[in-house]
């Protein structure tokens, strides 16, 4: 009955996502509350009780504790700290100014056109997830380019879904969270060894991610130009007198080394991501604004966009502790090894492969690779399926080109947020686009031997 309910849970809770039934934000709490109190019937805790009434009482009392623990808004507070003090950082180099000269640079380059645009996005999201933190690589790619697909009237939702499948499949590296995972879960002692085999097929993953930029490009040049919105050339818009007199451009230098210095830390210093953010916000503040009013004006000015992302993500804190905490999780991927055929045994390879993509949806990373891989596994075996096919295939699509799109992950809801789309238009977007590009890896990884079946 777990399962049951788990499932539910999702389906539900996406279909109200993507139909825009509800906003994400009531979606990703009224559905495991509900599903989590009629949990609380059948999951148990207390090993003096059996499922019932009685325990249903006991059970009910800690669902507050399911949802603000550990496994909750516990798992999303400093990611969340993190959100508002990035908001405000950027936020407050947008106002000075800082990135308009970048944009009139590049455009000089790569001119007006959307799909060497997109190639640029596509590039440079995955030259930066070489060191494998989906956060980072948002945090600098998004508010960079965000303001150049505005001036050009490209759709956010482009700039998300290309950043989005390029970190994707650059996760699988052997530092990326989703490889070290499934080759510890495995006993595999060579991180780099087991994803060797791979490495066909996630430069496969690649060179698939830049046709569907180039795609991507088209189908934004083709809009602007049935609209009538499409450029020759940029003009740089007008600003009010309100936003003129936010400008510093004296401060440019010092805020472009600012920005570098951030990104540095971010990746060598081992502090905290919010912990950075915190002290370049109060940099960037003291900087251009020093007048307190003129600094709580800019906190005023972003406080919306901190709100939206902030309340969003602790809400998905509370979908992830329910699902957790009542068991559901675990109960879901008992259930999913349970109804594969025995049969088709031989093909456990292919079946995880296939379903590794939209299991991101399902489970966390910890969840599918501690808990279901290893049971995925030792079942193959019994089939005379090699383990680290099983792994391999995995890392195709669970938690790697699936992260970004999945709302048990904070970095969905730090790409969506910093890019200001809608979670349920981003995974109608990315979700098919992103299960494309992991089942032509998988094709490659079968052909190449990395999977075999």
């Amino acid at each position: 009955m777990l399962a049951v309910l788990g499932f539910l849970t999702v389906i539900a809770m996406l279909v109200l996502i993507m139909t825009k039934k509800l906003s994400p934000l009531v979606a990703l709490i009224i559905v495991p509350v509900i599903t989590g109190i009629i949990s609380c019937f059948f999951f148990v805790t207390d090993a003096e009780n059996a499922p019932g009434v009685i325990n249903a009482f006991a059970n009910f009392k800690k669902l507050g504790g399911f949802i603000t623990g550990s496994s909750g808004i516990g798992s999303v507070a400093a990611t969340g700290v993190m959100f508002i003090f990035s908001i405000l950082f950027f936020g407050i180099l947008t106002d000075a100014g800082t990135f308009r000269p970048i944009i009139k640079k590049i455009l000089q380059i790569v001119g007006t056109d959307p799909v060497k645009i997109c190639l640029g996005t596509a590039f440079l999201a995955a030259i930066v997830h070489l060191d494998g933190s989906g956060a980072v690589t948002f945090l600098i790619c998004v508010p960079a380019l965000l303001p150049l697909y505005d001036a050009l009237g490209m759709r956010r939702t482009t700039l998300a879904t290309i950043v989005a499948l390029s970190a994707g499949v650059m996760n699988i590296l052997p530092w990326g969270g989703p490889t070290i995972r499934a080759a510890t879960a495995l006993g595999e002692a060579n991180v780099v060894s087991f994803f060797m085999a791979d490495l066909p097929a996630v430069i496969a993953g690649l060179v698939c991610v830049v046709v569907i930029a180039v795609m991507l490009g088209r189908s934004e040049k083709k809009h602007l130009t049935e609209s009538g919105a499409m450029v020759s050339e940029y003009v740089e818009p007008e600003l009010s007198e309100a936003e003129a007199a936010l400008l510093r451009p004296k401060n440019f230098v010092i805020n472009i080394i600012l920005i570098i210095a951030a990104i540095v830390c971010l990746l060598k210093s081992g502090f905290a991501p919010a912990v950075i953010f915190m002290v370049f916000y109060v940099l960037a503040t003291l900087i251009n604004y020093p007048k307190v009013a003129d600094s709580k004006a800019r906190v005023d000015a972003h406080a919306k966009s901190c709100l939206m992302m902030c309340s969003v993500l602790f809400a998905a804190g509370c979908f992830t502790g329910i699902m957790k905490g009542t068991g559901m999780i675990t109960a879901m991927s008992q259930a999913l090894v349970s109804i594969i055929p025995a049969a088709l045994g031989k093909f456990f390879p292919l079946i995880v492969g296939v379903i590794a993509c939209p299991a991101s949806l399902l489970f966390d990373p910890d969840s599918f690779y501690y808990g279901v891989l290893p049971v995925l596994a030792e079942t193959a075996t019994g089939f005379g399926v090699v383990a680290s096919d099983i792994g391999r295939a995995a890392i195709l699509g669970q938690m790697t080109v699936g992260f970004p799109i999945s709302p048990l992950t904070a970095s969905t809801f730090l790409l969506i947020g910093l890019a200001g789309v809608d979670l349920g238009e981003h995974q109608k977007k990315t979700l098919p686009l992103a299960w494309l590009v992991s089942l032509v890896m998988l094709a490659v990884a079968i052909v190449t031997g990395a999977v075999h079946i």
